[in-house]
């Protein structure tokens, strides 16, 4: 029987990345993200056959995280792995620039969707026969070693931190393990001004930086959701090799 995952962010990068990984490994995969476009694109690349549900969810939003995990149970019967992935970045300007808007809208995606789809895997994965599942949230390096003007960002994915311990400590009584994946410059939209026009460094220089393949991280979050019960990957980082990292800050 094949393992059943949530992807959110599905829609592309990093999200659909993983999702084709977990398929091609055997698992069945719920698709969610915001655009439905864009998860119809990820559900056309999956190899032919594979056991896909695409649900149009906005993490942010509680209802909608609640039908995503009502539909996705009702359509395959419970929820092994979550991947907490969906998540937004504010325009790189000074802090004191930045509208409350766009700082709401970071953390409210960040940081309090991955919570309410978190408290949603809880409650079925405590319920479910046999008991348990996974949890993989997506931090970022920049949780402890931020770039210059990124402070909601960082502020989400450091708090990020704080949840993966928390859940990795509430979920042991049900079998519910948890862990965490800081990713460094992957070859993503987000990415693409980092390895094109440069990144602002600590220093105010302007670099170009390294970035590393998606299917490399997608690579990496398999390999943690796929260890057996009694292990769990608590945090992984996984960066391109020469990007400026070690030493920054």
């Amino acid at each position: 029987m094949s393992k059943i995952a949530i992807v959110t962010g599905a829609g592309s990068g990093i999200g659909r990345a993983v999702a084709l990984a977990l398929l091609r490994d055997g698992f069945a995969v719920t698709l969610a993200g915001r655009r439905s476009e864009a998860l119809e694109e990820t559900r056309a690349a999956v190899p032919p056959g594979s056991p896909t549900l695409v649900v149009p969810t906005d993490v942010t939003r509680p209802e909608s995280v609640r039908q995503l995990f009502t539909q996705t149970v009702e359509h395959f019967g419970r929820v092994d792995l979550l991947f907490n992935n969906a998540g937004v970045a504010a325009p790189s300007i000074p802090l004191e620039d930045l509208s409350y808007e766009q700082w709401r809208q970071v953390i409210d995606t960040n940081l309090t969707g991955a919570f309410l789809c978190v408290q949603e895997a809880f409650r079925v994965m405590k319920s479910q026969s046999p008991r348990g599942g996974r949890i993989i949230n997506n931090g970022s390096i920049s949780a402890t070693t931020p770039r210059p003007h990124s402070a909601p960002y960082t502020a989400s994915k450091h708090a990020i931190t704080g949840l993966t311990k928390s859940v990795a400590l509430d979920g042991r009584q049900y079998d519910i393990a948890c862990g965490q994946i800081d990713i460094g410059n992957a070859a993503t939209d987000m990415a693409a001004v980092q390895s094109t026009h440069g990144a602002l460094q600590a220093n105010g220089q302007i670099m170009i930086e390294p970035v590393m393949s998606l299917d490399d991280v997608a690579r990496a979050v398999l390999l943690m959701a796929t260890m057996p019960p009694e292990a769990n990957v608590l945090f992984l980082t996984v960066m391109a090799t020469k990007m400026p990292f070690v030493g920054r800050g």
